[in-house]
């Protein structure tokens, strides 16, 4: 364990590392050095003060004065923290405040830096970038497989091919030295990628993939040597070289590692997708002091700054996220504006948008690793040793019964003896076992699912969350947000006194969140009574000594009337009374899961409206009539009624101890603690941050269907996962023996080292591909009001 570090999460499949540690004992510089003395190599994609920091390129720099001015400019604008200039690589990186400064303001700086002669330019610069490194990957691999064919094609020539042909049949001679100068080239140019990793594996006490490819192709290289030698030190020459079988072997596998490359990249072609959501530019707006267009020019997207105020005509996608100049609606980066021309001022750029956190989701939902792993991670551990000691036993229990002629001459090929015959035997064990398919057989599949859930609004924080939610086999609903939209709609009023039903209008104008339904309402019917609707009128009605009564309503003085808003409570609270007409409509609207909200106007009930949500129930803090009134509406038969926030936590751990898997679905902050005990929290999307800080899926369009989405993604991916292992095992308990010679005294069929390589290649990409027909889930649910109740009884 390194020092300073308190943890680190390794992606096989996306083949990075995500490391917490404590910036005063070691720092990013250390760690790569670390991982880089284990053998593996590393670049930095991101660190945690990355947030407000931008790389730019500078041309123009022809001296050390240049690299001066540039940096004196930058520290001398506003908004700039830290300014680290590259003087070789023509490079600056520069921390600032996002609300003072941003990429725009640098380049521009950079630009007015610059005298005559020397004009500087600056354009912005990403060290690295996960799809340009993959397509390094992909182009690294292709171009090692074709020049290893160049080398690989003329040994098999060499071998298999000419002396068949009978002007070359007893040239072996010189066959074999014309065979061991290319395969020299081959193995010089192409294993070493695999010796290298042989060896620090080794040297860290472990062994993987690369040890076993080494101990083979070096075993058939060595042998093929001392062929060599013997042939040229003896008169009469007997024997095979394997020359062909390390040459070939080392194509078929960088083939594999081609396609299996190729196959991982399209394990994240949904995160892709995603951050191609945000367009390339936006139209920049210059207004003066009274709102007024001054110019306008298109920008990249990335030069986007903080409160500046952009364009975005009919039809084009929002690049960031702001809020209507003209209006009070908010934009977020990757939408689509349907109608209408809008001006939007920028409230969050970069990292800070809602699309990049739903990116940064993904990608550590894609880094985490799921429990299941730590079955593959118990077999790689011991794999590789028992592989060897097999080929080991397989190369001595065919040796010592051919020096001692326990089975039939005819057994051996022609030109073999006793001794190759074994060799190629243990060779072969060697290279077709493989314990990568055994470690690609959960990161891809998570990779896929996660990214594949994401592309249908369901968020799942990583493979702990995948695992656990298909084991689920009760869901808890909150009410007010989850169960129902969470916005109160009035659905009717009644008046129980003479008061004119337009007075009644004037007296609404709370902001209140409950009360907002009640304006809303009233608004409608000023305009159902000709009244005026303007912002004016209803100013006229503004209420003084307004007051709050938490947990009962709100009051205030309107036109030096005291005006009551709230439920039983304030009217008990103010004394007034609640007739018998109004107590039997209260107790009717309450049987229809309506909550009902009083009105009162100096000391006498004038009226009620009632608000009803759109869904259903099956924990709330509400009453047990309303409670059960929602629950019978969807078909739910369990209701904890006038239950608190850590009420409900308790009861989930309640339910746990009698052997239930709880999902509890929740938006709210009260509803943070019972996604935190329960076995999978599911936050809807349209809820507080804390709420989905502390569940482990996310259901970002706010649609119930989603619950059942998720719980069906997630048994496919596990389904999924345990056929990627019954493949890589069965491959492995097959294609050993079946190497090792098990059917050769029967059938006669043995597998040439070459060839085994091949299989290995094959196992690999086959679980990638595997994991990939993940990409073709649909969704289990259906349906053609998407707000309307859902039976979840049958559907998880």
């Amino acid at each position: 364990m390194v020092k300073g570090v308190k943890k680190a999460v390794v992606g096989l499949a996306l083949e990075e590392a995500k490391i917490h540690f404590d910036p005063n004992i070691t720092d990013s510089v250390q760690l790569i050095k670390i991982i880089e003395d284990a053998g593996f190599g590393t670049d930095l994609i991101s660190s945690g003060d990355d947030v407000n920091k931008v790389h730019l390129r500078i041309e123009g720099i022809r001296s050390i004065e240049d690299v001066r001015i540039i940096q004196t400019s930058l520290e001398g604008l506003e908004g700039v923290n830290i300014v680290e200039m590259d003087a070789v690589g023509h490079r600056v990186t520069v921390t600032y405040d996002s609300d003072l400064a941003g990429p725009r303001s640098l380049i521009q700086c950079i630009h007015e830096a610059g005298r005559s002669p020397n004009l500087y330019d600056a354009f912005l610069y990403t060290p690295k970038r996960r799809e340009t490194e993959r397509q390094h990957e992909v182009h690294s691999y292709r171009n090692q497989f074709l020049w290893s064919c160049l080398f690989s094609i003329p040994v098999f020539l060499f071998s298999m091919v000419l002396p068949m042909i009978h002007p070359f049949g007893k040239w072996l001679g010189s066959r074999i030295y014309n065979e061991l100068t290319v395969d020299c080239y081959s193995d010089g140019c192409f294993a070493l990628l695999f010796y290298a990793g042989s060896y620090h594996a080794l040297k860290r006490g472990s062994a993987n993939m690369d040890v076993l490819v080494g101990l083979g192709t070096n075993s058939a290289y060595f042998y093929s040597l001392y062929i060599v030698i013997k042939a040229a030190t003896s008169d009469s020459f007997e024997g095979q070289d394997f020359f062909e079988t390390s040459a070939m072997l080392i194509s078929f596998i960088l083939l594999g590692k081609y396609l299996e490359v190729m196959a991982k990249g399209k394990t994240s072609d949904a995160l892709s997708k995603l951050t191609d959501l945000a367009p390339d530019t936006a139209f920049l707006l210059n207004l003066d002091r009274d709102g007024n267009v001054m110019s306008e020019m298109e920008i990249s997207t990335q030069l986007i700054q903080r409160n500046d105020i952009i364009k975005i005509i009919p039809g084009t996608k929002v690049p960031v996220d702001g809020v209507v100049v003209r209006g009070q609606s908010h934009v977020i980066g990757g939408t689509v504006n349907e109608n209408g021309c809008i001006l939007v001022k920028v409230t969050h750029v970069g990292s800070e948008t809602a699309l990049s956190r739903i990116v940064q989701l993904v990608e550590a939902a894609q880094l985490a690793r799921a429990p299941v792993q730590k079955l593959a991670d118990t077999i790689s551990k011991l794999f590789v040793p028992t592989i060897v000691v097999v080929a080991l036993l397989t190369w001595l229990s065919w040796l010592i019964p051919g020096k001692a002629h326990l089975y039939p001459r005819s057994w051996i090929p022609k030109g073999m003896d006793a001794f190759e015959l074994a060799l190629q035997f243990g060779i072969s064990v060697l290279v077709v076992a493989c314990p990568c398919a055994l470690g690609l057989a959960t990161p891809t599949a998570v990779m896929v699912a996660t990214g594949k859930g994401a592309s249908q609004g369901v968020l799942i924080k990583g493979g702990d969350a995948l695992e656990k939610a298909h084991k689920v086999n009760t869901i808890i609903f909150d009410k007010t947000g989850t169960l129902t939209v969470g916005k109160p709609v009035v659905v009717n009023s009644k008046a129980f006194s003479n008061v004119p039903v337009q007075y009644l209008c004037e007296m609404a104008n709370s902001e209140h969140p409950l009360a907002k339904a009640v304006v809303d309402h009233a608004r409608k019917l000023r305009q159902q009574y000709g009244l005026s609707t303007d912002r004016g009128a209803e100013a006229a009605a503004a209420a003084d000594d307004f007051e709050v009564h938490p947990g009962a309503g709100v009051s205030g003085r309107v036109n030096g009337k005291l005006v009551l808003v709230g439920n039983r409570r304030l009217m008990l609270m103010f004394q007034v009374p609640i007739g018998g007409e109004v107590e039997d409509y209260m107790l009717e609207s309450e049987r229809r899961a309506q909550t009902t909200i009083l009105v009162a106007i100096d000391g006498t009930l004038a009226g009620a409206f009632t608000s009803i949500n759109i869904s259903s129930i099956m924990v709330t803090g509400d009453n047990l009539a309303t409670a059960t009134a929602i629950a019978e509406q969807v078909g739910i038969t369990t209701v904890f009624a006038e239950t608190s926030p850590l009420g409900k936590a308790e009861k989930i751990k309640e339910l746990q101890a009698k052997g239930l898997v709880i999902a509890m679905v929740g938006d709210g902050v009260n509803d943070s603690p019972a996604l935190v005990a329960a076995d999978v929290g599911m936050a809807i999307g349209a809820g507080t941050d804390v709420a989905i800080e502390a569940a482990d899926v996310v259901l970002m369009k706010s649609n119930l269907e989603d619950v059942a989405t998720a719980i069906d993604l997630s048994r496919k991916t596990l389904a999924r996962i345990r056929l990627n292992y019954v493949w890589a095992l069965g491959y492995n308990v097959l294609g050993v023996p079946v190497a090792a010679g098990v059917l050769f005294p029967f059938t006669g069929i043995r597998l040439p080292p070459w060839l085994a390589g091949a299989c290995m290649a094959a196992s690999s990409i086959s679980v990638v591909c595997s994991s990939l027909l993940l990409q073709s889930y649909r969704k289990p649910l259906q349906v053609n009001d998407p707000r309307g109740p859902v039976d979840f009884s049958n559907s998880v």
